[in-house]
């Protein structure tokens, strides 16, 4: 496995972590947070397949990142301080490195094939 590849899982579920520390803090979201399972299932793409592995984070790192940002309650999260701040910027954070990389691994793949 590479450097890469472990690097994207790990910042996927760090920003799992960071819906997981909003929800403790009192974020409202779903029983079944979505995005965190989302996460989770991209870090496991990122550890398991190989070749085209990158295509399919990137995706869904691109798409939650602009989802999270646009979302409504991400601004009333930032403003509230404590918990639900810190969560927010531990997610957005994690979901930029996460798109970073799996395209800097998308790239690399593709020069290796």
């Amino acid at each position: 496995m590479t450097a890469t590849r472990l690097s994207a899982a790990v910042a996927f579920l760090l920003a799992a972590v960071g819906i997981g520390i909003q929800i403790a803090a009192g974020a409202d979201y779903p029983v079944v947070p979505p995005g965190a399972i989302i996460l989770v299932v991209a870090a496991a793409v990122c550890l398991l397949w190989r070749r085209w592995w990158a295509l399919l984070p990137a995706a869904i790192a691109l798409f939650l990142l602009v989802g999270g940002a646009l979302a409504p309650n991400t601004a009333d999260n930032l403003d509230a301080g404590g918990g639900r701040m810190w969560g927010t910027v531990l997610q957005l954070a994690a979901m930029v490195v996460a798109l970073v990389v799996t395209v800097l691994a998308a790239v690399r793949e593709r020069r290796t094939a």
